[in-house]
């Protein structure tokens, strides 16, 4: 299903601050809700990206703040990451040099199911497929690359000439 495009370094492709929308569909019961926020990947000292993420989350209605904080290591080999639950428990490899990767993570007696996606330098997107005992839901991230504001353009008034009084203005 589609062209992925290559990353050839995780961590490099994935640093910055990016636009968050997850659904969350309970396939048990029905229910549906929606997390949006922002994610930003910021350097660790020592190597890696901490993976912070605030936003709201709606539940049956509910808004609710949220918040999650992961650990994005590099992995075994150059470009490969390994993804770290904050207090440093595994949560799953990362390789997406081909644009996709798949990946599990055993919770208890559940099974999350990873699939990543890259689109292009702007745009990504995970799926993760819950199922156990406990749970049955599909999780749906899509992530958009904030890009920051242009700078104003530059004045091209003349800067005053000497003996002119004409104090400089103030620089931001």
């Amino acid at each position: 299903m589609g062209v992925f495009q290559s990353v050839p370094d995780a961590l490099a492709y994935l640093s910055g601050s990016w636009r968050v929308l997850r659904s969350v569909r309970d396939l048990a019961s029905g229910s549906e809700g929606e997390f949006s926020g922002t994610t930003v990947f910021s350097p660790l000292d020592g190597g890696g990206l901490l993976h912070r993420e605030i936003g709201s989350f709606v539940w049956q209605g509910v808004p609710r703040p949220a918040e999650r904080t992961l650990r994005f290591l590099p992995g075994p080999a150059h470009g490969m990451v390994d993804v770290r639950f904050a207090d440093g428990r595994p949560f799953h490899d990362l390789d997406l040099a081909t644009g996709r990767w798949r990946t599990d993570h055993p919770c208890a007696a559940d099974l999350y199911r990873g699939e990543f996606e890259v689109y292009d330098d702007d745009r990504w997107r995970t799926t993760w497929r819950v199922g156990g005992p406990a749970k049955d839901q599909l999780l749906v991230t899509d992530y958009t690359r904030e890009r920051p504001e242009q700078a104003p353009p530059r004045s091209t008034a003349r800067r005053p000439t000497a003996g002119s009084s004409v104090p400089d203005a103030p620089r931001p």
